[in-house]
């Protein structure tokens, strides 16, 4: 690679996440030869750190369970979901691929998936929503099939493991919360802390990969089964192009730059721009500087498949009325004066917690969605003082019950201790609303009325002032043993306790406008020969909304498959 500092392949991936993965492991089965760069010393992207579901309409394994879906059903839920940005030609197309490319690559890969049957739409009262089944997950993968490959795996993200150890979605995490209710739940979880600590001495990581860790590393695998390299620390710093069409890219890599040709051209998947301080301060309304807002996506995660489209006209989706998928954010102390990102996916919809703004007051059903949450604070607290940095800020509120119970945060449940988590002042505790208010710096007379008004109605498993517990999305995080409401309980039970969230992102949604075939559009909507995008650097075919759990790495993997099958010539 060093030698002539020129470098001839088919397909140049830019970007180790779902999406460029997607693209390269399709086009090498498809004849082509791949190359992926990836710019960071880890590969993997913001997939390695997801809880690794995909949002895939009609899906084979919904199917071989026997569940009602369909295609027209889920179009009809996107069309309601986007709105006036509904783009009906990519819309088709990841609706008419996407279970093509589950079966591709559960048929010719190392990738398997495991349905989330209970996994509702986030909207499931919104015409063509169904209560699950459109939501599917990596299945865990024991890293050691990665060889020496799991060493450069972009570990997860270290704020959602528990002690390091990564916890898979749906029933595992059950046990975890059932840990001192149940001996079998007992008795699983101390099986897979022994084997971790078994890997923590053998290769001083966790071997059981799940979640979104899961999926990188079966992409990952599978790249590495078909002979696909893997160039690390190797950021694309310019596009090529001749006669209009890219023909490939200027690499940089520890030997010096080196010229990339690619005669079937380029496919940027560098993970949408969640870093791109300027790019905030232009699309993100909550943060005017650019800088009132978190983000747990990787730190290389610049918007570096835009800036190397533009200069060739490639144009951006701007006009979406979510530049970003929001989600809550709580910044837990790491004793070293620096802040990790707890994204809060779980706790919002347990029996027993509530939020509220700086008023005081509730502003939404918390059992919502993430990206609904944030909209919805956004907007209460438009006309309210911000939060020390300028934030826009809530705070989730429990009781000790609750908080003893499910953990609240970053905060785990009992037997876990709470003194450092009050130590460092991530966790905020008064005896009484007005204490707990003062400690938070929220109105205390609002937030008494609030607590009354709450419990009056949670006494009987009603929330009258936001409905939640109301759809099925609700219920499913919320905990099944309490009755009537899974998501409602009375926050009276002993001390207060609160955490404070502010807004953060799961990833970009305005990135590079696409056509069906994932091609690049220039400024007059002409694709850009030899120029594609996956993941998030390709605008969101959701209109600036978040409809399920798994739209962002659902389109990114589906995408990825298009454009694999584009540039070898598969199109139809």
């Amino acid at each position: 690679m060093s030698a002539n500092k020129t470098h001839s392949c088919d397909l140049l991936v830019v970007g180790s996440g779902a999406g460029g993965m997607a693209a390269a492991i399709t086009a090498r089965l498809h004849g082509l030869d791949v190359l992926v760069v990836e710019k960071e010393a880890l590969y993997g992207g913001t997939t390695a750190r997801s809880g690794g579901w995909l949002w895939i309409p009609n899906n084979p394994l919904a199917k071989r369970e026997g569940m009602q879906d369909s295609r027209e059903a889920g179009r009809t839920y996107l069309q309601h979901e986007a709105g006036n940005h509904f783009d009906a030609a990519r819309v088709d197309a990841f609706l008419d691929n996407g279970p093509a490319m589950v079966d591709f690559f559960e048929s010719k890969t190392a990738v398997k998936f495991v349905l989330g049957p209970q996994f509702s739409d986030y909207h499931p009262n919104a015409p063509g929503a169904i209560a699950g089944g459109r939501s599917i997950c990596a299945e865990p993968m024991d890293g050691r099939e990665l060889g020496a490959q799991i060493k450069t795996l972009r570990p997860p993200l270290k704020e959602i493991t528990f002690v390091g150890m990564m916890i898979g979605s749906g029933k595992e995490l059950l046990h975890f919360f059932n840990v001192t209710r149940s001996v079998v739940s007992a008795a699983y979880v101390a099986k897979l802390l022994v084997k971790y600590g078994r890997d923590l001495l053998t290769h001083g990581r966790a071997m059981r990969l799940t979640n979104g860790n899961a999926l990188a590393g079966r992409l990952a695998k599978s790249a590495a089964d078909l002979g696909i390299p893997l160039w690390l620390e190797a950021p694309a710093k310019q596009l090529l192009s001749e006669a209009g069409r890219v023909t490939g890219a200027v690499i940089g890599t520890k030997d010096g730059d080196v010229t990339v040709l690619a005669r079937k051209g380029v496919v940027l998947a560098t993970g949408g721009f969640p870093h791109d301080a300027e790019r905030r301060r232009q699309l993100y309304p909550h943060a005017p500087t650019g800088r009132e807002h978190y983000t747990p996506t990787p730190p290389g995660n610049t918007g570096d498949g835009i800036k190397l489209a533009r200069p060739l006209g490639a144009q951006t989706a701007d006009e979406l009325p979510n530049a970003a998928a929001w989600v809550p954010i709580s910044r837990v102390p790491n004793g070293d004066g620096s802040f990790g990102t707890f994204p809060h996916f779980i706790d919002r919809g347990k029996p027993g917690v509530i939020a509220v703004a700086r008023d005081g007051k509730r502003f939404v059903n918390e059992g919502n969605s993430y990206h609904d949450f944030c909209q919805a604070l956004v907007k209460a607290s438009k006309d309210l003082p911000r939060g020390p940095e300028g934030e826009v800020e809530a705070w989730l509120i429990a009781d000790h019950v609750t908080l003893r119970r499910y953990g609240l945060g970053h905060v785990k449940p009992f037997p876990v201790p709470l003194a450092h988590q009050l130590a460092n002042g991530y966790l905020k505790r008064g005896q009484t609303p007005a204490e707990l208010a003062a400690a938070c710096g929220f109105d205390a007379d609002n937030f008494a009325a609030t607590l009354a008004d709450y419990n009056k109605h949670a006494a009987k498993g009603e929330d009258p002032a936001f409905g939640k517990g109301s759809t099925a999305y609700n219920r499913y995080l919320g905990d099944p043993s309490v009755t009537p409401n899974p998501c409602i309980a009375p926050v009276s039970r002993g001390a207060l306790y609160a955490v404070r969230v502010v807004i953060g992102d799961l990833g970009s949604f305005a990135g590079l406008k696409t056509d069906a075939h994932a091609q690049v559009l220039d400024g007059q909507g002409q694709p850009v020969p030899g120029l594609y995008a996956a993941g998030n650097d390709m605008a969101s075919i959701m209109g600036g909304n978040y409809p399920g759990g798994g739209i962002t790495l659902g389109p990114a993997m589906t995408f990825g498959y298009i454009a694999g099958r584009h540039a070898a010539g598969m199109a139809e």
